[in-house]
């Protein structure tokens, strides 16, 4: 069973830096491509960012390009989401994502407020 539990989530001040974590059970993070999305109050859900499987590079979303940083403990087997640079705008839940096996599995989300 494919379980994944965000962490890290907080209430910060513009400029800050937070830390998201997803601990995965029933997958390898390191053979998965892990993702990470966010939801913001009355938007849709949308991409953030991703760590490809085996190494194969990272992807960001252009309004988190430079600031975040996505990345993996094989040992832990989590995956995690440095945002740096926070501003009011990416304000919102935070989820990560894994597709296996066909399969969609979604955290339950953490939430990140940026505030002054």
């Amino acid at each position: 069973q494919v379980r994944l539990v965000e962490s890290g989530g907080d209430l910060v001040q513009p400029g800050d830096s937070l830390r998201l974590s997803c601990a995965a059970s029933g997958i390898m993070v390191g053979t998965s491509h892990m993702n990470w999305f966010r939801q913001a109050p009355g938007k849709e859900r949308e991409f953030v960012a991703r760590i490809l499987n085996g190494g194969a590079g990272t992807d960001y979303a252009d309004s988190v390009k430079g600031r975040f940083t996505v990345s993996r403990d094989y040992a832990k087997n989590t995956a995690y989401l440095q945002m740096n640079a926070l501003k009011p705008e990416d304000t919102a839940i935070y989820y990560c994502n894994v597709v296996f096996r066909g399969h969609t599995y979604w955290g339950q989300g953490t939430q990140v407020t940026v505030s002054s």
